[in-house]
């Protein structure tokens, strides 16, 4: 009899390219994943997400579930499958579902967290997880626009172009601006994202730090419906992926 397990993992997405798995490259983490979790299994393996991160996003709660058929005990999955896999992945817990159980499907919501390092010159040691911004980010400004994206919205204009999704409607429950001296964290809570959605939240706040665009242009910005108007995607590096709650 199949079971379903359920994982929870993080990941350094630093040398991948993103989550998902691809023709072209054996380096995604759910190519990994699969390949060592079919050995684990002695067959083949499909691995579904609760969502798929890009290449250079990193994960400290991603969520995934798959069926195995093997009578292995549910607690020795997560160390045997550590034995297999790359250091910068991690099977934090693995745990027996139900039958139905569907990480994409059943996640109510998600949070990441974004880190902005803000200072003159780079560091060596946080390169890999932050966006390296050298001008002056004025928090307060950032802080006032936060309160603007919360709530139901229509966020076409914060998706990349070129994305099929038709729903675009999205909740953000709570968006923090939160100074840490050399680094500005943007966290956010929703009930899911589009495409890039994240990233250029980010951007937008950016410009808004920088005064390129005014803090209370934000609702005009929602309502226009023009990607034009959002600020840049910010770069995959300084994005984590937190928790996805379900």
């Amino acid at each position: 009899m199949k079971r379903n397990i359920k994982i929870t993992l993080e990941y350094d997405g630093t040398n991948y390219s993103g989550w998902q798995k691809q023709k072209n490259t054996t380096k995604t983490i759910q190519g990994v994943l699969e390949k060592s979790l079919s050995k684990i299994n002695k067959g083949p393996v499909g691995l579904t997400a609760a969502g798929r991160t890009d290449a250079g996003v990193h994960a400290l709660g991603q969520v995934a579930n798959f069926f195995i058929n093997v009578n292995i005990p549910t607690d020795r999955i997560s160390r045997a499958l550590n034995r297999l896999i790359p250091a910068d992945i991690s099977c934090k817990i693995a745990e027996e579902v139900e039958p139905e159980f569907h990480a994409r499907y059943d996640a109510k919501g998600k949070k990441y967290r974004y880190r902005i390092y803000n200072q003159r010159r780079a560091s060596v040691f946080n390169r890999n997880y932050v966006y390296h911004y050298i001008h002056p980010l004025d928090y307060q400004l950032m802080l006032e626009a936060a309160r603007y994206f919360e709530g139901t919205h229509d966020f076409v204009s914060f998706q990349s172009a070129g994305s099929s999704m038709q729903d675009t409607v999205r909740t953000i429950e709570l968006l923090e601006v939160i100074n840490k001296e050399t680094e500005i964290w943007v966290e956010i809570i929703g009930n899911g994202f589009l495409y890039n959605m994240v990233r250029i939240i980010v951007g937008t706040l950016i410009e808004i730090g920088t005064g390129k665009i005014p803090y209370n242009k934000v609702k005009e910005i929602i309502e226009s419906g023009k990607r034009e108007k959002a600020g840049f995607t910010a770069p995959a590096q300084g994005l984590t992926l937190l928790e996805v709650f379900y």
